[in-house]
């Protein structure tokens, strides 16, 4: 996906502001199973993935619990570091090799300093992230796993023939066996 589409998709920009977020951004390519953002740290980048696709996980006792998915066009980013600068609560792993934007979020907000439009890019971002948390969290609270399943049947059909089953279960808050079984019901 092209770097102007994903800027312009979050705001739409005048040429000369996109042109300077697109000189903080470079292009970067990392293997599978890099782990891009870890917890307890400080991150001090935001992404867009150009190509790829990622999870976000929290680790809780002894087991990885997957809450995020992220392909082509998505941001990757610690909410809590880009708006607090203090240690994020996920990690990010690269589940197939990825060609990512990475931009500096210290640039960026020297950037909003002098620039109002990059200003309401960045505010924008960070809405449309808030909202995308929000449905997560409203649809593990308040639907069923099956429900959920069909969900991402229907709006991410991709991950199902690129993520490994366990961290699909994982995501949909269930063991592998119920997904199992979700999945010959739906057939």
């Amino acid at each position: 996906m092209l770097l102007d589409d994903i800027i312009n998709d979050i705001y739409p920009l005048p040429i000369g502001s996109l042109k300077k977020l697109q000189d903080i951004v470079t292009e970067v390519i990392y293997p599978k199973g890099y782990l891009l953002l870890e917890a307890d740290k400080i991150e001090r980048s935001l992404y867009f993935i150009k190509k790829g696709i990622a999870r976000a996980y929290s680790n809780l006792k002894d087991t990885e619990i997957t809450f995020w998915f992220g392909t082509e066009g998505e941001t990757i980013i610690s909410m809590r570091s880009y708006i607090e600068d203090k240690k994020g609560y996920e990690n990010i792993e690269l589940l197939e090799d990825c060609t990512l934007y990475e931009m500096n979020t210290n640039d960026l907000k020297q950037l909003f300093e002098s620039d109002i439009h990059i200003t309401n890019w960045g505010r924008k971002l960070a809405e449309k992230e808030l909202i995308k948390t929000e449905e997560r969290m409203i649809n593990r609270e308040f639907r069923t796993a099956s429900d959920r399943y069909h969900e991402l049947m229907l709006e991410q059909p991709q991950l199902l023939k690129r993520v490994q089953l366990g961290y699909i279960a994982s995501y949909l808050g269930i063991t592998q066996v119920s997904l199992s079984r979700i999945r010959a019901e739906r057939r």
